[in-house]
């Protein structure tokens, strides 16, 4: 079991910047590949950005692509999403996940955390 915890949404203007955070426990978190998900009202959840478990190598949506990014500090069990140049599209309800050694990004086969609430207004 990993147990998740997100922090950091809010609401922010378009154009404007908001850092999320995620802190894991319960288990090794170096064996996690880490993903952020996102879901707007009456979408579904889609794949935002994704750390891997072996050698940090990222990977985004290209719809968030130079925008975004992620990070982790395994020595604290985190991970992070500075996000930048947001979007009213960026709106959503950011989750926080965790995949067993694998970089794999459907929503199947993750620990998620509870969400926090991003609104970006025009």
């Amino acid at each position: 079991q990993v147990q998740l915890v997100e922090s950091g949404g809010g609401s922010v203007q378009a154009g404007g910047s908001l850092s999320l955070s995620c802190a894991a426990s319960g288990r090794t978190f170096y064996d996690y590949s880490m993903h952020w998900f996102r879901q707007a009202p009456g979408k579904e959840r889609e794949f935002v950005a994704g750390i891997s478990w072996i050698g940090d190598t990222t990977y985004y949506a290209e719809s968030v692509k130079g925008r975004f990014t992620i990070s982790r500090d395994n020595a604290k069990s985190a991970v992070y999403l500075q996000m930048n140049s947001l979007k009213p599209e960026d709106t959503a309800v950011y989750f926080c996940a965790a995949r067993y050694r694998s970089d794999v990004t459907t929503t199947d086969d993750h620990y998620w955390g509870q969400g926090t609430r991003v609104t970006v207004s025009s």
